[in-house]
């Protein structure tokens, strides 16, 4: 695309933006209706879970601490000394 063309966003492939797209910094508004800025299918990539464009929603990290056996830490430290 050549940069003195502008997107048609209402005429074009690209589908409104579903509701977990609110608060998102990609949307962009045209003729009452808004598109997101970067994919054609918004609803296709809330489908399996979370989108990866989304600005406004960051991953769940989960942080599993992995207990160790105390006898085993004791015999671990003893062997490095």
């Amino acid at each position: 695309m050549q940069a003195s063309e502008s997107v048609k966003y209402g005429a074009g492939p690209f589908q409104p933006v579903v509701d977990q797209c609110d608060g998102c910094e990609r949307i962009v508004e045209e003729e009452d209706a808004r598109y997101c800025r970067v994919y054609l299918s918004p609803a296709a990539k809330w489908r399996l879970g979370m989108c990866n464009f989304a600005t406004h929603a960051r991953p769940e990290i989960k942080v599993v601490k992995i207990r160790i056996n105390p006898l085993k830490a004791a015999k671990r430290a003893s062997r490095r000394r």
